[in-house]
């Protein structure tokens, strides 16, 4: 396999559709021989195209109520403040995600936690507490219509 192709499209959108599906179904639904589909598979991990497989979990399940999307800037944009910043949102279980950004501001976090008494506690017992945190910009997502991580 030299290039990525139509049947590589087909084989990673149906992994991320369902990672657990074996090899044999998988081949019948992409049209390959299992012996072909799998040799591709082992090559889209190998060039790190698939870095691996997750478990979806309804996170409802677990007593999360409540996602809220944040934007946080900055008020220094040195790389030891980003770092300081990164390093207490990989520490904290509510942030689900963290992204460095362009624009306004420097960081868009997800952030899951139970109920909005919650929320609060995070916002001024993990944001409220980084020195050079300079604007926090919450919003408390209503629903989505569209999620291709579940």
């Amino acid at each position: 396999m030299n290039e990525f192709d139509k049947l590589d499209d087909k084989i990673l959108r149906t992994l991320e559709g369902d990672g657990r599906i074996s090899n044999v179904d998988l081949a019948r639904v992409v049209g390959l021989s299992p012996s072909a589909c799998l040799r591709r598979v082992q090559e889209l991990e190998r060039k790190n195209i698939i870095t691996g497989y997750r478990a979806v979990i309804d996170r409802s399940q677990l007593g999360v109520g409540m996602v809220v999307f944040v934007m946080v800037g900055l008020s220094a944009h040195l790389k030891k403040d980003a770092e300081a910043f990164e390093k207490v949102m990989n520490d904290a279980p509510e942030v689900i995600e963290c992204h460095d950004i362009t624009g306004s501001i420097e960081y868009l976090l997800r952030v899951e936690v139970t109920d909005l008494k919650a929320y609060k506690s995070f916002h001024a017992d993990t944001l409220g507490t980084i020195e050079h945190v300079k604007s926090i910009t919450s919003y408390i997502n209503l629903g989505s219509s569209k999620d291709l991580r579940v």
